[in-house]
Parts: C-alpha cells; structure tokens; sequence
C-alpha cells in the first residue's frame, strides 16, 4: 500500500519527467538531402573524430563486417581510392560491426590500409536496414547525400564522390 506522502510525492515528479523524457529524445534519424546529424568515431588508435572537424572535406562512413563477401570487394577499392582523391578532400572511415574478428585479428588489416578504421561510433549511423555493407557520403557543407546498404563500384564511387569533391570547400 503507497501512503499519501509517497503518491504525492510521485505525482508532483510527472511533469519533470515529461520534460527530461523530451530532452533525452533520440538522436534525429539521417535523411538524404539534410544536415547531417552529428557523429564521433573512436579509432582504433583512440583517436576520436567528429564530424564538425570534418567540415570542408566529403566524408563516406562504410559500415562492414569481416564475414561479408561484398564487404571484402568493396574495403580494398575503397581505400585505393581514398589514396588517390584524399587530398582532394575525401575522408573515409570503415567502422566494423558487430560479428566481426575481434580487433587483435583486425590490426594486421587495418595496418595494411590507408582508411582510418573506426571500433566504434556515437551517433544515428549504422548499417542501413541492418545490412552491410552501408555506406553514407555527406558533402563539404555537411548534407547527408547517400545512404544505402550495399557495395560501391568504382563507377558509384565516381558518380557519387567526383561532383561533391568538385565543389568549393
């Protein structure tokens, strides 16, 4: 049986809570053609990166996982290509899923790419549709313009990446 005082007490809280329920909304959903929302990576090195210090470069997040098969086309093609357009502006970062090796067995791999590799993210970002591989590309001015699960070929890479590079920064 609850007392007079506990009920009152418990009554008196409710308004708070709808406003503490409201401030701790989740994270607004990533839709192509708006701002993208804010991220922060944490690399395997430790290094966090966000993406309010990536204002002025493309930015792709490709999500995969050691076990995908398009996943393993797609990671070597990705990073010849971050070599030759990241000083164009380009940044990648390969943010592995769950399932995958456990990150000691990734090192070799992440050693032997130039992409940074990312153990983890903050953020509304993930495989789209639960499928890997999922990529996201936001422009210089930090618009979200692709989102979608499956592999790039290098004529998605060039349709989607060369006019954004081409923009000012």
């Amino acid at each position: 049986m609850v007392d007079r005082r506990t009920m009152v007490s418990q009554l008196a809280a409710l308004p708070f809570a709808g406003v503490m329920a409201g401030a701790m909304a989740p994270p607004k959903s990533p839709k192509v053609g708006e701002a993208a929302p804010e991220f922060s990576l944490k690399l395997i090195d430790d290094t966090k990166v966000s993406l309010s210090e990536l204002r002025g470069r493309v930015v792709v997040l490709n999500f995969w996982a050691t076990w995908c098969a398009p996943c393993k086309r797609e990671l070597p093609l990705l990073d010849r290509y971050y070599g030759l357009q990241k000083d164009a502006g380009l940044s990648v970062f390969a943010i592995t899923t769950e399932g995958s090796l456990p990150l000691y067995r990734l090192k070799p791999l992440f050693a032997a790419m130039q992409i940074p590799s990312a153990r983890s993210i903050r953020g509304p970002y993930g495989p789209v549709g639960g499928s890997v591989p999922s990529n996201f590309v936001i422009d210089r001015a930090g618009v979200l313009r692709y989102a979608a699960s499956g592999a790039f070929d290098l004529d998605d890479l060039n349709r989607i990446l060369v006019p954004l590079l081409r923009q000012r920064a």
